[in-house]
């Protein structure tokens, strides 16, 4: 019995533990290797470039702080190189990170579709042992939106900027990869073997990384979406089943928990922001005003519904107040009056009330001026009744003296 009840304290512990720290990370957040690779800032990366090549550069550039994966352990970054497969008139673009000499891991997949109007489609797919299923990064299309799927909704205060697929046709990279001279970009690079340029430096813990690109979130959420589903219809058949590249030892490191150590030291986070700050001044000051709207938003919205609660109880305590008063002072009232008065306010309550002695004080000088009205009439009917009495007497002792007069005479 002890042993079970102990079983189940742990258990609950445990549970109550993983709540807590579920609690102290941002939406953002994935446990997955893919933390370190933002997919936002890479997608931005690639509507500012102009060639696969400046792309794949820029990608692996320490100043960029965008490739923050090391996949292989060895407490260096790893290097990701760009692969383009081409279908027609659509490119599968694979970023491809290089573990050791004969294992490499697809990091995440552009899929660019150009259709017979010239306009242009992309994605960017996550790897889904490096991100889960399903994680797609997609511009925020012009376009009516599934009435079955709302998307993922973010916290912050952003000014969305949509496009169409007829501008993303013109992003410099989407013009270079459709040129009909292009030469297909396929990464010469390997283990071992880098570009002169490069150099790799050790990964940042990953609230260091976070804190660096939480002020970009503006522009990565104002321009970019989750989306639920590939547009690509070929995306299995062509890439996934065909294509696709893993390394085992990724998925053997998840399963031990070997990429935990990144998520260790959550006081980073503000060494992140000071980088930000210092690196990039103007989108920091940007993204710190759209902070401080959304922050002064809540409390506004926190405070107009404490007001909304205040202003029901006072309502609530005012009708329970004026049903009493009615129910004390209505005695003599009719009910439609009483379910009248019920929907006054108080002040008119206390009015009629203060009313009412007022009525009674004219009811009662009524009563008394008709009780003094009947008194008068009653003294003038019995004035009345004494003058015929003495009338009558006066006539009868008048025959009587003429009797004895005329009784005299004979």
């Amino acid at each position: 019995m002890k042993r079970i009840l102990l079983t189940s304290f742990l258990a609950i512990l445990v549970a109550a533990g993983a709540t807590i720290m579920a609690q102290n990370y941002p939406d953002e957040y994935l446990g997955l290797p893919g933390d370190n690779l933002n997919l936002y800032a890479v997608m931005k990366l690639f509507q500012e470039s102009e060639t696969l090549e400046g792309f794949e550069r820029s990608l692996n550039d320490e100043n960029s702080r965008i490739n923050n994966l090391d996949l292989n352990g060895d407490n260096y970054i790893d290097y990701v190189r760009v692969i383009n497969y081409v279908d027609g008139d659509v490119h599968t673009i694979v970023l491809q990170a290089v573990l050791d000499r004969n294992e490499s891991q697809d990091v995440a997949v552009f899929t660019v579709q150009r259709f017979s109007n010239g306009s242009v489609q992309i994605q960017l797919v996550g790897d889904e042992i490096l991100y889960g299923r399903n994680y797609i990064i997609e511009p925020i299309f012009d376009e009516t939106p599934n009435p079955g799927y709302i998307g993922r909704t973010n916290r912050r205060n952003v000014t969305v900027v949509r496009t169409t697929t007829v501008e993303i046709a013109s992003w410099p990279l989407i013009r270079f990869i459709y040129r009909p001279n292009y030469v297909v970009w396929r990464s010469s690079w390997y283990w071992g073997y880098y570009p002169s340029y490069w150099r790799p430096w050790r990964p940042y813990y990953w609230h260091y990384y976070y804190g660096y690109h939480y002020h970009w979130h503006p522009v990565y959420y104002g321009h970019y979406r989750r989306w639920h589903q590939h547009r690509y219809v070929h995306w299995n058949d062509y890439y996934y089943n065909r294509i696709r590249v893993i390394a085992p030892v990724v998925n053997i490191n998840i399963k031990a928990g070997n990429y935990k150590t990144t998520y260790s030291r959550p006081e980073s986070r503000r060494e992140g922001e000071t980088l930000f700050a210092k690196t990039h001044p103007e989108q920091y000051k940007r993204s710190a005003a759209v902070s401080s709207g959304t922050s002064q938003t809540r409390r506004s919205v926190s405070q107009s519904s404490s007001e909304r609660q205040a202003s029901g109880t006072s309502v609530s305590t005012t009708r329970r107040s004026t049903t009493t008063i009615n129910q004390r002072s209505g005695t003599n009232s009719s009910v439609e009056q009483r379910a009248g008065t019920s929907r006054r306010s108080p002040a008119a309550v206390s009015d009629r009330a203060s009313s009412k002695p007022e009525s009674g004080q004219k009811a009662q000088s009524s009563r008394t001026s008709r009780q003094s009205t009947g008194a008068v009439g009653s003294s003038n009917r019995r004035s009345s009744e004494n003058k015929s009495a003495g009338t009558q007497k006066k006539s009868e002792t008048a025959k009587e003296s003429e009797k004895s007069n005329s009784s005299r005479r004979k």
